[in-house]
């Protein structure tokens, strides 16, 4: 999935049309119900309102996301193209740097990559949560 997205992103010739890229990968994100949209899912740290929920089934976790900010949509999308129905260890795996080395965060703002990294943490602490559950 790395290589794919470096691929993808070094496509692009200047920061705008990466971040068209980015609020149409947002667009696409599948329906986050209302219900969801509650303080219990809310990412605190983040510049926009960011709202990310998980389910933990058969070993894996899938997460869903959405902000009020279509670049940030565009984010949750990456984040979940690297992260969903993946185990807890293949997540805990993967470098904490990925979006570094894909290059996403260096045309983002202080806020937004302030942001893309509590997102970031809770992905992260979420496989943790579940690294040493047995089924």
């Amino acid at each position: 999935m790395k290589n794919k997205l470096i691929k993808e992103f070094s496509l692009f010739e200047n920061c705008m049309d990466r971040y068209q890229y980015i609020i149409d990968l947002g667009k696409n994100l599948p329906k986050f119900p209302n219900e969801w949209k509650i303080q219990k899912y809310v990412i605190e740290g983040c510049q926009s309102n960011v709202w990310i929920h998980h389910t933990y089934n058969i070993k894996k976790i899938h997460f869903n996301g959405i902000s009020d900010s279509s670049i940030v949509s565009g984010l949750i999308a990456i984040l979940m193209q690297i992260y969903n129905d993946c185990t807890p260890n293949e997540i805990i795996a993967i470098p904490h740097n990925i979006i570094e080395s894909i290059g996403i965060n260096q045309h983002l703002s202080i806020k937004r990559n302030n942001g893309l990294h509590a997102m970031l943490k809770y992905i992260y602490a979420t496989a943790y949560k579940y690294n040493n559950i047995k089924l």
